[in-house]
């Protein structure tokens, strides 16, 4: 055993649970928790520029790799409601983070003492568990809990929040025999995914869909594996995409009313049988639920009991974490197609293939202002299959849904159900922390990047490079879409004359200016034809200097981007693509 100070046992908790790094602002009651961190070392530190960033830092950090859990830290009061938003992001989308705070001595908190909220309860709603210390010889024995908390059943956020007293307060701790609890993940049984098999076997034109929770179970390649022995073709939800690569023959498209591909619907429309893996019918998805579910039967396998039937009512329900459903999944297939009893689905994998082909949308056009498709063939061309895009919403990142591609798990990072505005930056930054070797490009319209621009400062100081593509059309462009309905544009508008920048014609921010003043670097563009060449330019800066380079692109003011209501309703406003990308691998490739 060993005498130390509360914090001090913390810092050995993290450790132990394999955490190397936190994001975070140091402040007067979290201070003895900075000085723990400096005394027992191992654990390094980014300093953010503001409370909420770092929320974001530590969960692009969690997305990043499997097992990482992503950790923020700040003082009392503000600092903790500033990590609201962070807490919410990573709850919606099943992403475990660790918020600690600082807070008023113990037998002050209910004296209006300065900078003491209740943080407990404010963030009870947007956490798996959230709670204030108030005995220094539980604080490990809480980050203990924490750990298993944040990884058992459906992953998700924590808050410790820790009174000034108590992490000052000396006890006994003996790190050396410290051992984590083991999570707790539900597993289907052999039963149950027969008669999902069963099912799935009956069924004419089955589709998969593949969600989020496959990724955070790490069993993508499971899932791919599961699809080419059975030969069923794959709809990836946004959470879930990469799980299957782009190019994959039996990658049949996005579904959705926004970040959605024309031939992943019309696949959908076609189908009549659905099994969806870690996911969770998010709205966005499914459109209105009368055209999803129609004429289709429905399997649906989640890590968390209340998800099933949460939407709509499947025909069957199995309670199982992912990894371990498509292990049986696999085993099963693999036995039953040795017997025989498979049905042979080549030619219903050949016409979602045909739809693959031909229902594109077109992204070649030469307009000055540059429209926002051309932007995305661009960086097709100039981003290879390793490359991590980060995003969280807007136009921009539902054309980049709809455009880009994305070949691995964990290579398309975006904050799907809550989408905070300004979450891009920071997250981006956390992923590169978590990975300081591939190439991350990050994508936002002016709006989102304007949100928390400040953060780009720690990219410049802590040496944290990446390529940032901001669309600037000087407009909230998807509310401004989304007003067409109201018959109005009103107080969307970001565009003004900038007395100091006037060559950017009434775009407003200098955003060069502003990036170049925080540390970084940025570069300017206006001709469709110049995009590729500003790619190039911006990967030889930030290999040169390693800080962030932003690429702005002065976009036309309007572009409607497709999206609807109902699957069966999409709004296209552009005419079908013609020969723009080669035909995908002969579904042939996989018998």
């Amino acid at each position: 055993m060993a005498r130390m100070t509360a914090a001090e046992a913390a810092v050995h908790v993290l450790k132990k649970e394999g955490v190397d790094v936190t994001f975070g602002l140091p402040g007067a009651a979290i201070n003895p928790f900075y000085a723990a961190m400096r005394n027992v070392g191992g654990v390094d530190h980014v300093l953010a520029r503001h409370v909420e960033g770092a929320s974001h830092m530590a969960e692009g950090y969690t997305r990043t790799q499997p097992g990482n859990v992503g950790v923020c830290i700040g003082t009392s009061g503000p600092a903790g409601t500033d990590m609201i938003t962070g807490l919410y992001s990573a709850s919606a989308d099943s992403i475990p983070i660790l918020c600690i705070t600082g807070q008023a001595p113990a037998n002050k908190l209910h004296k209006e003492d300065f900078q003491a909220v209740d943080i407990k309860a404010i963030a009870g709603p947007v956490t798996k568990w959230a709670i204030t210390v108030l005995e220094p010889a539980q604080v490990p024995r809480a980050f203990q809990q924490a750990f298993q908390i944040m990884r058992s059943s459906r992953p998700g956020p924590v808050l410790i929040d820790l009174p000034i007293d108590v992490q000052m307060t000396e006890i006994e701790f003996d790190p050396d025999t410290y051992e984590s609890l083991p999570a707790y993940k539900p597993s289907a049984s052999r039963a149950q995914i027969e008669k999902a098999m069963g099912m799935l076997n009956e069924a004419d034109q089955p589709l998969l869909v593949a969600g989020g929770g496959i990724i955070n179970a790490d069993a993508s390649e499971l899932l791919t594996e599961f699809a080419e022995i059975t030969g069923v073709p794959v709809i990836p939800t946004l959470m879930g995409w990469g799980t299957i690569p782009d190019d994959h023959p039996l990658m049949a498209g996005m579904v959705g009313l926004q970040t959605a591909h024309r031939y992943g619907n019309a696949t959908m429309l076609a189908s009549d049988f659905v099994m969806g893996i870690g996911n969770r019918w998010a709205n966005r998805h499914t459109g209105a639920l009368d055209s999803y579910t129609e004429g289709r039967t429905f399997v649906h396998v989640d890590i968390e009991p209340t998800q099933i039937g949460r939407i709509f009512g499947p025909d069957y329900g199995i309670v199982s974490d992912a990894k371990a459903a498509l292990e049986l999944f696999v085993e099963v297939a693999k036995e039953w197609k040795a017997e025989g009893k498979l049905k042979d689905r080549r030619a219903w994998a050949e016409e979602c293939q045909e739809r693959k082909r031909t229902l594109l949308r077109k992204t070649h056009f030469d307009n000055v202002p540059v429209k926002p498709q051309r932007v995305y063939e661009e960086m097709n061309k100039a981003f290879g299959k390793n490359t991590r895009y980060v995003s969280t919403i807007g136009l921009s990142q539902i054309a980049g849904a709809q455009f880009l591609h994305v070949y691995k798990p964990r290579h398309w990072i975006n904050c799907g159900q809550a989408g905070p505005l300004g979450w891009t930056i920071p997250a981006a930054l956390g992923v590169r922390r978590a990975d300081p070797e591939t190439d991350i490009v990050a994508l936002s319209g002016d709006y989102d990047f304007q949100f928390m621009v400040e953060e780009l400062a720690v990219g410049a100081q802590f040496n944290l490079p990446y390529i940032h593509v901001l669309v600037n059309n000087s407009y909230l462009g998807l509310i401004r879409q989304a007003q067409r309905g109201f018959d109005m544009d009103y107080q969307v508008q970001l565009s003004f004359e900038n007395i100091n920048c006037p060559e950017i014609n009434g775009y407003g921010v200098d955003h060069v200016s502003v990036v170049e003043g925080l540390g970084c670097k940025a570069l300017r563009v206006t001709d469709p034809e110049r995009i590729g060449e500003a790619f190039a330019e911006a990967r030889e800066l930030m290999q040169q200097h390693r800080v962030p380079v932003v690429v702005e692109i002065i976009l036309e003011r309007v572009t409607n981007i497709s999206m609807g209501t109902d699957l069966k309703g999409i709004n296209e406003f552009e005419e079908l693509a013609e020969n723009q990308e080669d035909a995908p691998t002969s579904i042939a490739a996989l018998t």
